[in-house]
């Protein structure tokens, strides 16, 4: 949640009415839509409106005798208003009651945009959940629920081109140009309703021929309401044979439709949690109903999209940020009328109107992705528990590494545990082997026991994947003759050097970039060396020791164009040798039969972090990246580079499994009560001055300990950890500074927050100050 400072807090304020502004209780469970009773039609009728404003609380507003012929609105809907210079689309949340309303210091709404609700009840109730929960303004977060077109108040109904000839085209003026006479005999063929764009492209015409006929005043564009009615779910293939406790699984979840339940599906890597989704929402289907998939990453996206094609015939959509704005809305639409069967998307599809849901699936929940870092900062994989809850239905959490606190939800019967322990086909799980790089010398940042590895492997034409999170060419740029690095300017990190698409440096952190320098700036020294290794760096080395041997890299620099993951995967499916390099992008979920062998060359750093889940987030990284070996019906083995073998942790984990880490990682948090033993909230404050950011802070803690409940019998229920400097104290150009705050009891934490959150909004001293808060917090960073 990123909140305006208070000089715009309070111009906002002014320009919006403060008659117009009426907050919500704190509770979360208290919130939810006003009714909207029946109007006397000799009172003026006042309304409630959300708008997408950092400021809690929602708005009043007057319904002009023009717009009376409306009423009443439909709860959901979106409507146009003043506020202040501007006009902005809202979304109606019922009829306004209480003696504080003064009509005569009212503003009136302008339009009303939609006939029907946009969001159902069940909607609107889990939006004023989310906003409660996590501190955050209702219109922001409504906002966030709707596509970027709806948003902006363009119409609901997306309406499909379509093309017809003109009343007066003659055919006889193309002789000389035969593809755009090709796309004239197509459109002859339809009468003068036309036929979709859509249509057209598939019987081989093309846009530019189109668009030259418009232009000759042979061809006109229209646009044109569609129906598309649901299709009936069909089988594409017969589903696979389960085992035993892939049936066991699939007969539990089936068994569970029709009311809540949460449910861990604790898998290995190729155990075959993908066939149970598939099985277990086979029934859903069949009765009508729809699917929610929420997988972490964009890429896993095409990937999912084909699975579950090949398994079902019936409309499926995509939901994530890589679609354009028009087919957001599109997919939205099928989503929201109950048209597509199943929702595949990212964490923000968790807000997608869905009347008929019937099963929510979250695959490698543990990942952090689900997790919104900024502004409204959710967490996908609670609020699809809270939604299951809300709308009866159960809710399956998929991962081979299960986060601790869903382990830790298991624990307290909050969840259901199934687990999967063999790998589909009988495949045997990797040995992993760890190389004591002490003891070892490298090439091009790889050990030679490793390098001889990869030769055996690529021998016998099968496949290596190489781990490496670290994209660029190199992390640092040296001057060997007196020390001097590249550092941003604005971050307190070092600048990356990268080598494509031409030389430059490059910061990760606020995306500074600046040209490579050719000496020194300390001491002029021309010899400025790259230091350390990148993804672009070792596939040179990889392609120097390999030469004969296709290297394909992964990471977020080599798969920026369009189609271009999806032409690595298609090879990476191929059975011929090939070393696969990439970041955490190829961990996540990606099914690579022909690998056989995977390096993983830098674990040390997850281990030292500052962040008390960085060991559990390094833990969950390399078993997922270890599950992508030997998931054919070649055995597979993992070799993981580390300067520190004897680390107890890291022993832990490869001799008795990510299960037997989870526990001792749990009893360690229990010790040092840290969640999931307490819950807790961390704020944040950005200035650009380090001292005015702690000393903020220092005035909110002192303020949130004079809260009623703060003290009770001369002791705190808080625990408060701060103010500090964060991990990176300066980003781009600001210095940041957090507080973590811990507290046993949840209901009692976020109502001394939810009281204190509104109050800092309004102090003096906000002023310049950027704070935000985080509730259950997942970096630190």
């Amino acid at each position: 949640m990123t909140l305006l400072g208070q000089q715009a807090f309070t111009q906002n304020n002014a320009e919006g009415n403060t008659q117009n502004k009426k907050n919500h209780q704190d509770q979360p469970d208290l919130l939810e839509p006003v009714a909207d009773p029946i109007a006397a039609t000799d009172q003026p009728i006042v309304i409630q409106v959300a708008l997408p404003v950092p400021l809690f609380g929602v708005f009043d507003y007057l319904v002009p005798d023009h717009l009376l012929s409306q009423w009443p609105f439909a709860v959901g809907c979106r409507m146009c208003v003043p506020f202040g210079k501007r006009e902005l689309v809202g979304i109606y949340l019922g009829q306004a009651t209480g003696d504080h309303i003064q009509p005569s210091k009212l503003k009136t709404i302008h339009s009303v945009l939609d006939d029907e609700s946009l969001l159902p009840d069940s909607s609107l109730k889990l939006l004023h959940w989310a906003a409660a929960y996590y501190h955050y303004p209702i219109g922001e977060v409504i906002s966030c629920a709707l596509p970027t077109l709806l948003r902006q108040g363009r119409p609901y109904n997306l309406l499909s081109q379509y093309w017809r000839l003109t009343a007066t085209a003659e055919r006889d003026t193309l002789k000389r140009a035969p593809k755009q006479l090709q796309a004239f005999d197509l459109l002859k063929l339809h009468d003068e309703h036309g036929a979709p764009e859509s249509v057209l492209l598939l019987m081989g015409a093309s846009k530019k021929q189109l668009q030259l006929l418009e232009e000759k005043g042979l061809a006109e564009c229209f646009l044109q309401k569609t129906e598309h009615p649901p299709h009936p779910v069909k089988l594409a293939e017969m589903p696979l044979v389960a085992n035993a406790e892939q049936q066991q699984a699939i007969d539990t979840i089936q068994q569970h439709l029709g009311s809540f339940k949460g449910i861990l599906l604790d898998g290995l890597t190729g155990s075959g949690k993908t066939e149970v989704y598939l099985q277990a929402m086979q029934p859903v289907l069949e009765a009508g109903q729809q699917v929610l998939v929420l997988v972490p990453e964009i890429g896993l996206t095409p990937q999912t999209l084909e699975r579950f094609r090949s398994r079902f015939q019936c409309d499926i959509v995509a939901m994530h940020s890589n679609l354009t704005d028009v087919a957001r809305l599109q997919a939205w639409q099928e989503a929201q009328t109950g048209r597509a069967q199943i929702v595949i998307g990212t964490r923000s599809a968790v807000f997608t109107p869905m009347p008929k849901l019937g099963l929510i699936i979250i695959d490698e929940e543990h990942d952090v992705s689900f997790k919104q870092q900024d502004t409204f900062r959710y967490h996908a994989r609670d609020v699809a528990l809270c939604r299951g809850h809300r709308e009866s239905c159960p809710v399956v959490l998929g991962s081979a590494t299960p986060c601790l606190e869903s382990l830790h939800l298991v624990s307290e019967g909050k969840l259901l545990a199934l687990k999967l322990t063999q790998r589909a086909g009988n495949a045997a799980l990797a040995k992993i082997q760890l190389i004591d790089l002490k003891k070892q010398t490298r090439e091009h940042g790889l050990a030679r026991d490793l390098i001889d590895a990869i030769k055996q492997r690529l021998k016998k034409d099968e496949q290596v994947l190489i781990f490496l999170n670290r994209r660029g060419y190199a992390p640092i740029l040296l001057c060997p003759q007196c020390a001097w690095q590249a550092d941003c300017p604005s971050c307190d990190a070092h600048l990356t050097v990268h080598r494509q698409p031409a030389e430059h440096l490059h910061c990760h952190h606020c995306n500074y970039q600046s040209r490579l320098p050719t000496a020194c700036p300390s001491c002029q020294f021309g010899g400025l060396s790259p230091t350390g290794m990148g993804t672009a760096r070792l596939e040179e080395g990889l392609k120097e020791l390999f030469p004969d041997t296709d290297v394909l890299r992964v990471d977020r620099d080599s798969t920026s164009r369009v189609g271009s993951w999806e032409r690595i995967y298609k090879r990476a499916h191929q059975e011929k040798s090939a070393i696969l390099l990439g970041t955490q992008m190829l961990a996540k979920g990606h099914h690579f039969p022909h690998v056989t062998l995977v390096a993983i060359l830098d674990v040390d750093g997850g281990f030292l972090n500052v962040d008390f889940r960085a060991p559990e987030r390094t833990a969950q990284l390399i078993m997922q990246v270890a599950g992508r070996a030997g998931r054919g019906q070649k055995a597979g083995l993992v070799l993981i580079q580390t300067f520190k073998p004897e680390n107890p942790l890291l022993q832990l984990l490869i001799q008795q499994g990510y299960a037997a880490f989870a526990d001792t990682c749990l009893a360690e948090r229990k010790a040092m009560l840290l969640p999931p033993y307490r819950y807790c909230a961390l704020i944040r404050a950005e200035t650009p001055q380090a001292e005015k950011s702690l000393q903020f802070l220092q005035h909110v803690v002192g303020l949130l300990y004079s809260q009623p409940d703060a003290q009770q019998r001369d002791h705190s229920p808080l625990e408060i950890w701060g103010p500090v400097p964060a991990p990176m104290e300066r980003r781009a150009g600001v210095f940041r500074a957090h507080v973590l705050i811990f507290c046993k009891d949840r209901r009692l934490l976020h109502q001394l927050l939810g009281n204190w959150w509104r109050q800092v909004g309004k102090l003096p001293e906000r002023r310049g100050v950027r704070c935000s808060i985080d509730i259950d917090a997942q970096e630190l960073s």
